[in-house]
């Protein structure tokens, strides 16, 4: 068996996100494992949408429902899954180098390696903290599940601490307080989410504790909040924000945090009890410079026009973890969902063209605009983008019916149409029957 699966094509992709889940599934289906082995490496057993994660964390959304298993997806799709973190690259032997995994102190599986022919990296990136004192040991980032269920039960916790608070001295002015450092979608969509959780704890238990107790500051460094949106629809957003009790400071730069706050550069000190801090993303620390690979002052793997590693032609790299500047421009494609799913499409096409000895295409990015949910408050965005030579502002029901339509078109790309419209169909089904928040 082992000299069978050596003679084939190894296509490995680092990575189960948006772009690497789309992209295996691709490959499977259009290869399959007669003749190529499709293997998929990613340190989670289960995938969720990333944009989704501050759903998560708000407890609006219940992750078991939303998640793809990545075995059950391989067997569907002819690919194979190996669970275990990147740690190196071998370019000489065209081998990856997968780091042990530990549990409880006691190495469960250790280091090993695993053959490439072409290799795509798809690890998407974390939140950079730009090394701002005492972030990394005070702040959650929602950088993946684990975190967004972290501070959803840490959210939970404080709701109770102060519900118990009120019912022992109705005069209590006990709140719970929340800082979001970052008015980017991240941020600005959590915010809203966490208001709108609030509204609906009295129903499931907390008949004391109601929006008006949960205080939440929002922190933007830059001059306003939602950059990648038009003036007046950031102004439209921040309404509606402060509309619901969202405090909104922008051109605040936070110089610390600390175990119960933040200080900002203006010499205030802002009190939480939480601290989520989605201020800006980098690659993770393990990518710089890995396997000799160009890799920028954020640890992004820098390619060119196909995707292709500047140093390495059997090399691709996708989404987060891939530096981009187009022809002309300044400065790199943005990390974005829809950036990664259209990078899965042209590496696709370039791993056939590669193997079939045809010419590879050059990657161009389509700017779809920028779409912000603010929970069932509103939802607010730009369309289009270069598609018509501009943008498109919306608001509204429309805004939020594209916005939901990303998700489900994520569905279909992992899934399948069947597949794909009878989760979609099962999710509006779950709206209803399920209960609103998730509170274990």
């Amino acid at each position: 068996m082992a000299a069978e699966r050596a003679l084939k094509t190894q296509i490995v992709v680092v990575g189960g996100g948006a772009g690497g889940l789309e992209l295996v599934a691709k490959l499977g289906r259009h290869f399959g494992k007669r003749d190529y082995d499709i293997i998929l490496v990613d340190k989670a057993q289960t995938h969720i949408w990333k944009p989704l994660l501050h759903e998560v964390a708000a407890g609006s959304l219940d992750a078991n429902l939303d998640e793809v298993g990545y075995r059950g997806h391989a067997q569907r799709w002819d690919y194979r899954f190996f669970d275990g973190s990147l740690e190196d690259i071998d370019r000489a032997r065209r081998e990856i180098v997968i780091a042990p995994i530990v549990e409880d102190g006691r190495e469960i599986v250790g280091r090993h390696r695993i053959r490439y022919d072409y290799l795509v990296l798809a690890v998407g990136s974390v939140s950079n903290d730009f090394a701002t004192p005492g972030v990394r040991d005070h702040c959650i980032f929602l950088d993946e599940r684990a975190e967004a269920d972290r501070f959803r039960r840490k959210l939970l916790n404080q709701c109770l601490r102060v519900s118990r608070a009120i019912a022992a001295d109705p005069a209590s002015d006990a709140t719970v307080d929340i800082v979001i450092v970052g008015g980017g979608a991240t941020g600005v969509e959590l915010a809203a989410e966490l208001h709108m959780s609030a509204d609906s704890l009295a129903m499931y238990g907390l008949e004391v504790f109601d929006a008006s107790r949960l205080r939440t500051v929002l922190v933007e460094a830059g001059p306003r909040i939602l950059p990648a949106l038009p003036d007046k629809l950031a102004t439209a957003a921040q309404g509606e924000l402060e509309a619901i009790g969202v405090r909104v400071r922008v051109g605040e730069m936070v110089t610390a945090a600390r175990a119960n706050g933040i200080a900002t550069g203006a010499g205030d000190f802002i009190p939480a009890d939480l601290m989520v801090w989605a201020a800006g993303v980098r690659g993770a620390a393990f990518m710089a410079g890995i396997g000799g690979l160009e890799t920028t002052r954020s640890n992004q793997v820098v390619v060119g026009p196909t995707l292709q590693a500047t140093r390495d032609d059997r090399i691709f790299a996708i989404g987060d973890c891939a530096s981009y500047v187009p022809y002309g421009g300044e400065r790199p494609v943005p990390p974005r969902a829809q950036t990664a799913h259209q990078m899965a499409d042209i590496v696709f096409h370039n791993l056939k063209a590669t193997i079939a000895g045809k010419p590879l295409k050059p990657f161009v990015y389509q700017d779809h605009g920028s779409l912000v949910s603010l929970a069932r408050y509103a939802t607010v965005g730009s369309l289009m983008g270069n598609l018509v030579g501009g943008r498109m502002a919306v608001e509204g029901r429309l805004a939020r019916f594209v916005y939901m339509s990303l998700y489900r078109m994520h569905l279909i790309a992992i899934h399948g149409w069947l597949r794909g419209l009878s989760l979609i169909a099962i999710g509006h089904v779950n709206a209803i029957v399920r209960p609103k928040l998730k509170l274990h």
